[in-house]
């Protein structure tokens, strides 16, 4: 089965002996690791205590598939659930997990993490496709993601900071959550034993990590400025961005319009209906935002999603030039919004 964020939270609220497993993927290696701890901290809360936490590598398992029998099916000699974790998984494992899932009445609780597994391996497959497993998906942090990333860092630390400041880190940091951790335990070191937060520390301490050219792109594309759009499409690509993923984004910019559109419906002004938004808007993103709102109206924007819906569907066609496709889209977005600022 597909575990989201949600139900993975519910599941280390209180555990389901029903699931015997679950494979943690992706390219997000910090969140997978995040993930990784917290399923092992659910049954030991010790991560290394060797009468609860057997940890094996991937490559070792498609060697000699019987180690990984033997550890699940193993007894704790302290009593209580065991956990048995295999780093570095390959498809290799899929047929020694299927036969495991099959024939083993165990309640060890079986982790599985990699990095190098996709939505196509064949061990995603099994996972989602078995009752009693769990795939979790983590692929790189959105803004809300990183934003709640780096509050829960700092309540944890009994650390304050501001909104400002907040949102001037998290517009410096990356998508990955390895990365992430890292800045901001270097921040938190730079402090030393002061508790709280300013936009000095942040401009000293934290380099600008972000890839920021994909919200460049929606930003731009909204606003009419049609060469700027193509500008930073290209360089978005050059950094490896994903035609179907800059779409997706562009979807999700359009959607927070149109959520605004609908507090401002219901008698909201403009500055409170973007102060409703989670996660709040980067300040230096807002003017751009507000200005959006007054040029598009909610049927254009329903327009736009129908566009990009479109897009989305002819990237995904097989020898269909996705690159040219979302380039052309883009062209017809910042054309209707120069139209629409100029009426």
């Amino acid at each position: 089965m597909i575990y989201k964020a949600a139900q993975i939270e519910k599941y280390l609220k209180k555990t389901e002996t029903n699931i015997k497993g679950f494979l943690v993927y992706g390219s997000n290696e910090g969140l997978i690791a995040e993930y990784v701890r917290k399923l092992i901290s659910s049954v030991s809360k010790d991560l290394y205590d060797p009468f609860c936490v057997a940890y094996l590598n991937g490559a070792d398992v498609n060697t000699d598939s019987g180690a990984l029998v033997a550890e699940y099916n193993s007894q704790s000699l302290m009593g209580g659930r065991r956990v048995v974790v295999v780093k570095d998984a390959d498809n290799n494992l899929t047929k020694h997990l299927k036969n495991l899932l099959e024939n083993s009445t165990s309640d060890t609780l079986l982790v599985i993490y990699s990095s190098t597994l996709n939505k196509k391996s064949s061990l995603v497959t099994l996972a989602e496709k078995d009752d009693n497993f769990a795939a979790i998906a983590c692929y790189e942090d959105r803004d809300e993601d990183i934003f709640a990333t780096a509050r829960t860092k700092f309540i944890e630390a009994g650390i304050t900071i501001n909104n400002e400041a907040l949102q001037l880190l998290c517009s410096r940091l990356s998508a990955d959550r390895k990365t992430n951790l890292g800045e901001i335990d270097k921040l938190i070191t730079f402090l030393g034993d002061r508790k709280n937060v300013t936009l000095d520390d942040i401009k000293v301490s934290i380099a600008d990590q972000s890839s920021s050219t994909a919200e460049d792109v929606c930003y731009f594309a909204a606003g009419g400025y049609a060469e700027k759009t193509i500008n930073a499409l290209q360089r978005s690509i050059n950094e490896g961005e994903d035609p179907i993923a800059i779409t997706r984004s562009l979807v999700y910019h359009f959607n927070k319009l149109l959520q605004c559109l609908a507090f401002i419906e219901k008698g909201d002004t403009t500055d409170m209906a973007v102060n409703k938004l989670t996660p709040k808007l980067l300040f230096y993103r807002v003017s751009a935002f507000k200005r959006q709102l007054a040029i598009w109206p909610k049927d254009k924007l329903f327009g736009v999603l129908d566009l990009l819906y479109k897009c989305e569907k002819d990237c995904k066609t097989t020898n269909m030039p996705s690159l040219e496709i979302l380039s052309y889209t883009l062209l017809q977005i910042s054309s209707a919004a120069a139209k629409l600022a100029r009426n």
